[in-house]
């Protein structure tokens, strides 16, 4: 590795340290939740609500099947490029696992983050489909940065992790949404 790539890898490591130990023991259940999928039922449940209530039954079904889709390709990439790079968990690096507070201890792989990416895709996805129906829907935006910092709030995540799975979460919801509207018309029109 370059120095350079080095220096970058080192400085990520300086601010998970710092990032992960502004944690508070009064904080540590509510992050617990946060990080775990099935909390967010309510607000997934939101959206299936107005999917169908703006695109009806057979539209909206598509849709829905389209962020199931979006969710699984989501998935599998981050596993794959989690595997294909093989950075180890903070909670698993041996330089800096004592200077963390852990929680949890995942044995995957590191980079990038599956809760970044995945959540920022649907997230992003779910604001272009429904921007033009409700202004406030970008509030929705809030999920992935409250799910994604968990990460490092719980040591499980370095933040280049983080912010990898937010941009191509971000560029994967807008390439998917371009298809989707191909699609839709062909369908639909």
């Amino acid at each position: 590795m370059t120095n350079n790539l080095l220096d970058i890898i080192q400085k990520d490591k300086e601010l998970l340290i710092f990032l992960n130990n502004l944690g508070n023991e009064n904080w540590d259940t509510l992050w617990l939740g946060i990080t775990h999928q099935l909390n967010w039922a309510p607000l997934f449940i939101f959206i299936i609500f107005l999917v169908i209530k703006n695109f009806g039954w057979k539209r909206g079904g598509v849709v829905l099947v389209s962020m199931i889709l979006l969710v699984a390709f989501s998935d599998q990439f981050t596993n794959l490029i989690k595997d294909s790079v093989e950075r180890l968990r903070p909670n698993n690096d041996p330089e800096i696992k004592h200077l963390l507070r852990i929680f949890i201890k995942p044995q995957s792989f590191s980079f990038m983050s599956g809760h970044a990416t995945t959540s920022t895709f649907f997230s992003v996805f779910t604001v272009l489909l429904l921007r033009d129906k409700y202004k406030y829907i970008y509030f929705i935006l809030l999920f992935p940065l409250v799910f994604a910092y968990s990460r490092v709030y719980l040591g499980v995540h370095f933040p280049i992790d983080i912010s990898v799975g937010i941009i191509i979460g971000t560029l994967f919801a807008n390439l998917y949404y371009i298809v989707y509207k191909k699609v839709d018309r062909r369908i639909f029109d």
